[in-house]
């Protein structure tokens, strides 16, 4: 009896010429694919370095009082956006407000003394001149020499005076003369007290002088009882409570200055060999997913991380571990205006660096790297 079954081989050719061909699909897939990367790599990747150990940062600067006492008035509040010479914090002032007031007499009393000591000096140097003028005027008034006795008589014949003024004639002349040693007398007593003033205002105005930097210290004082912001920025880390006690250089809070944000971006040694200041960065940050920024390379730090560690590794003793190194690299950022108030410093991000672009901006010679 014949068999009468279809042959089964037509449609398993048909199945294995499918798998065939998807195979050979998927090897020119791949094949375009791997050549396309290769390409790519070739072209572009092996110059792209990146990391994901990099975070944003600030230069925040804690607030702290320069002298003690209680505290009077906290006039901020936590996030609080604060500008430059803003009032943070102001402190109970009443006893330095007192120094200061002393202070400020003392100096007032202190200026007299020294005016009314120059005062008494010039007017003993123009008593000096009137007393030396007048005893000029004195000398230059000499007396007439006496007349011999012929001479005398010549001349009692031609006087018109009568006989009975004769006699005081002779010594009506000398009496300027004896006026001089008086004069001199009275020139010589402002003299002789002038030293002594002159003394007096030299050691008033020397004890002015050394006393002078130390008296504007209570004013100062008075003054840092306010304790204003330094720079522009948000406010954070407050730990300042109105009453407290505070001792000079307590940290009270911190002023984050958000809008000078910067990345550092910590790359493995093995990766900054052809990284240079200058060079354009693509950042992406976690918190802001689908989100691009740019940046460039600023510095490069003078040693890996290791090296400013509390306890930096001693690898000379014991046995031993090659680690991989990183180093951190400053990265300028490019922030755009919506996203001023979102970006944060500590906020994790990756980092790829292009390392085959022009350098860009002011870089300084001790910047570049390599």
């Amino acid at each position: 009896m014949a068999d009468t079954s279809p042959d089964p081989q037509p449609g398993t050719d048909r199945q294995r010429g499918k798998a065939r061909r998807a195979l050979l699909g998927l090897a020119v897939a791949a094949a375009v694919a791997g050549a396309a990367w290769g390409g790519w790599w070739w072209l572009r990747g092996q110059y792209l370095q990146s990391t994901d150990d990099a975070y944003l940062q600030a230069d925040s600067l804690a607030v702290a009082p320069k002298i003690g006492g209680y505290v009077a008035q906290v006039l901020v509040s936590d996030n609080q956006q604060v500008h430059q010479g803003d009032l943070l914090v102001r402190l109970d002032a009443r006893k330095y407000r007192a120094a200061a007031d002393e202070t400020h007499a003392t100096i007032a009393a202190r200026e007299a003394d020294l005016a009314r000591a120059r005062a008494e000096l010039a007017q003993q140097q123009a008593s000096i001149a009137e007393a030396s003028a007048q005893a000029q005027g004195r000398e230059r008034i000499s007396p007439m020499p006496r007349p011999s006795s012929n001479a005398m008589h010549r001349w009692r014949a031609r006087a018109p005076k009568p006989r009975s003024a004769w006699p005081s004639l002779p010594t009506s002349r000398p009496r300027p003369a004896a006026r001089w040693p008086r004069a001199r007398q009275r020139c010589a007593r402002p003299r002789h007290g002038w030293p002594h003033s002159r003394r007096r205002c030299n050691r008033l105005r020397l004890n002015w002088v050394w006393r002078r930097p130390a008296m504007p210290r209570p004013r100062c004082d008075y003054d840092d009882a306010d304790i204003r912001a330094p720079l522009d920025g948000r406010v954070g880390d407050r730990g300042v409570r109105l009453g407290q006690f505070v001792q000079p250089g307590t940290r009270l809070l911190t002023v984050v200055p958000v809008q000078g944000l910067y990345l550092t971006a910590n790359f493995k040694e093995t990766q900054i060999g052809a990284m240079r200041a200058g060079q354009q960065v693509s950042v992406k940050v976690d918190a802001l997913p689908g989100r691009e920024l740019t940046g460039w390379i600023d510095s490069f730090a003078p040693g890996t991380g290791a090296q400013f560690a509390l306890l930096p590794p001693a690898n000379a003793t014991g046995n031993f571990t090659k680690i991989v190194q990183r180093v951190p690299v400053r990265i300028r950022l490019e922030v755009p205006g919506d996203l001023q108030g979102v970006l944060l410093p500590g906020l994790s991000a990756t980092v790829e660096v292009d390392t085959r672009g022009d350098t860009r901006g002011n870089t300084t010679a001790g910047q570049h790297h390599g």
